[in-house]
């Protein structure tokens, strides 16, 4: 189809479009931070006359008071003194004054990235790799950003009544063993030793398994998913799956045609996932291939093979969600629905009203929400925040932005709780919404927020952080740190203030992780002398202090803090790390996954 005059260039999504490079202003690349432990490697700023990244997981942190020198806020007013319009027509907060390199800063209070993980050298892939995978909190997190939709092409099935072929489920096959190089857990055993000198309340690593053989450049490991008692991580071309108490392979390994290139960040309620892999190995592959894998025994269900749409809709890279038993499978100007157990079409989302073209997506329990760019270019240009019934696609209620304010992040879908950006204001926004797309509240707590957020040049990545939580009824918020204690907040959704702060039991910081029974569950960061730990916070009442859930060792802080893009998540008692990003270095003896517990 041809392309309409008024839409956004190529590559150009989730960034300011027709716009240059700013390096003197929103969000320019600051002097990185020190080395830390869970996060990811810090990647350079894109080259000239390619969009720069939005400001969050990957950026480095300004220098605040833990870090030595004054942070850009310090001994200057609150924000509440000249208050900006907000997106909606609300006041909001106002922008940050110039920061100590004489450049502007990131919007105050924007998400902020976690420390270096400790592996000198340049990030894997440089400036080439534009692609970021998302980053899950395990069941923290809803379901990841999916960006405009597909066209199915499959190895068989009927045409639908759209003239295109959709997906059908091919008998499935059982996993298949890996001709490359595969992790072995420890299974219980422990040859590095990492339990050695354990003190007195100190838990134990329970198992761990190596890495995966990788390119030098470094390879992908995306998402991590438990499902009783099993606990299955993607690494390069291949699907693991272990025991969660023993770490003894549970099936596979699944082994794919190529790289993976982006996950379902969630099962589906049947323990169904979908896996997209490259089309081929050369520099114009596209990440367009998908399968869908049973979790529970490793089997393969249908798979199917993403087509391009129009001129600047292409499949080069694609985002996956997950809502009930509906897979969004997304480009970046459309979006296309299919059930998950079956990988029937279900419907598309593409080109409405004037000029408005859907543009990201996130998914969790019956919620879909949908972020479009519209009348791009022109006076009329917006963002319009929509929720659609999973099951047909219907538009439930439709929110319409400002002018030069965009949809960066979703904290939470259900309930529905956003991060806005408004790079010619540089400032920002967080709004929770009722049911019915009415804003509930904006958050008005005059602090510096550092949730870990993913990198978004090519992707919206919606739902690209971690280190934030959210209840019926409260946000969770880190207060930005860089190598010490830092402090939990609790923002009441009902009117956007402050119910209470906690802070770190330890002298490192402190990210929310998810919210059971009624109460917080945080991780604190390893030290150089000291374990993570797993704490819990009660959320109601009036004693807001930590109780230790699990204490790491020490003898495994070393490993416990090196993870690229570590990926959390804390289920039955027990604590999994695992990497986000494998460096592809042979000789750092580097870790795939490792669980915790007592």
């Amino acid at each position: 189809m041809t392309q309409p005059p008024d839409q956004p260039p190529q590559g150009g999504f989730g960034t300011p479009q027709d716009q240059p490079p700013r390096p003197d202003g929103f969000g320019a690349p600051q002097p990185p931070p020190a080395q830390g432990g869970f996060g990811a490697p810090q990647q350079p700023p894109a080259p000239p006359g390619q969009p720069q990244p939005q400001p969050g997981y990957g950026y480095p942190p300004q220098p605040g008071p833990y870090a030595g020198t004054p942070g850009p806020y310090a001994g200057t007013p609150g924000p509440y003194g000249q208050p900006q319009p907000g997106p909606y027509g609300y006041p909001q907060q106002a922008p940050p004054p110039p920061g100590p390199y004489g450049a502007p800063q990131p919007a105050y209070g924007a998400p902020q990235p976690p420390p270096y993980p400790g592996i000198p050298g340049a990030a894997p892939g440089g400036p080439a790799a534009r692609k970021k995978t998302a980053l899950v909190i395990g069941a923290a997190v809803a379901a990841l950003l999916v960006i405009g939709g597909t066209v199915f092409a499959v190895t068989s099935g009927g045409d639908d009544k759209g003239g295109g072929k959709k997906p059908v489920a091919h008998g499935s096959d059982g996993p298949v063993r890996s001709a490359t190089a595969s992790p072995t857990a420890s299974g219980g055993a422990d040859p590095d030793h990492l339990n050695d000198g354990r003190g007195p309340g100190e838990a134990k690593v329970l198992w761990y398994a190596p890495a995966p053989d990788a390119p030098a450049s470094g390879a992908d490991a995306p998402g991590m998913w438990v499902t009783g008692d099993t606990v299955v991580k993607a690494a390069y071309q291949q699907v693991f799956a272990f025991g969660a108490a023993d770490g003894h392979t549970a099936w596979g390994p699944v082994a794919l045609p190529q790289k993976i290139c982006a996950v379902t960040p969630v099962k589906s309620d049947d323990d169904k996932v979908v896996v997209a892999y490259m089309s081929g190995a050369g520099e114009h592959a596209k990440c367009n291939r998908l399968q869908q894998l049973d979790l529970r025994t490793g089997a393969k269900g249908w798979s199917g093979e993403v087509a391009d749409g129009g001129l600047f809709d292409s499949a080069l890279t694609i985002e996956l969600t997950v809502s009930g038993r509906t897979l969004m499978v997304g480009r970046s100007q459309s979006g296309t629905a299919y059930d998950i157990g079956s990988g029937k079409k279900l419907y598309d989302k593409k080109r409405y009203g004037a000029a408005c073209f859907p543009a990201a997506y996130a998914g969790g329990t019956d919620r879909l929400i949908q972020v479009s760019s519209c009348g791009v270019g022109g006076s009329e240009e917006h963002e319009e925040l929509q929720e659609l019934d999973p099951a047909n696609g219907k538009v439930r209620w439709t929110q319409k932005l400002k002018k030069g304010w965009e949809v960066s992040r979703t904290y939470s879908v259900d309930p529905l709780v956003v991060y806005l950006t408004n790079r010619e204001k540089k400032t920002w926004n967080i709004s929770a919404f009722t049911a019915n797309g009415k804003i509930r509240s904006q958050v008005a707590v005059d602090e510096k927020f550092a949730p870990r957020c993913g990198w978004a040049i090519l992707e919206r990545e919606l739902q690209g952080c971690q280190g934030v939580a959210v209840d019926a009824d409260t946000l969770y918020l880190p207060t930005d740190a860089t190598v010490s204690a830092n402090e939990i907040v609790a923002v009441g959704l009902a009117d956007g203030k402050e119910k209470w702060r906690v802070k770190s039991p330890g002298d490192r910081p402190m990210y929310p992780v998810k919210t059971e029974r009624g109460r917080l569950i945080a991780y604190v960061q390893p030290s150089y002398d000291s374990g993570g730990q797993v704490v819990a916070v009660p959320a109601a009442g009036s004693a807001h202090r930590t109780t230790t859930l699990l204490h790491n060792p020490r003898g495994a802080a070393g490993v416990e803090g090196a993870f690229y893009d570590g990926v959390l998540d804390w289920s039955g008692g027990r604590l999994f790390v695992s990497a986000g990003r494998l460096s592809g270095d042979d000789d750092s003896k580097e870790k795939l996954i490792m669980a915790f517990g007592d």
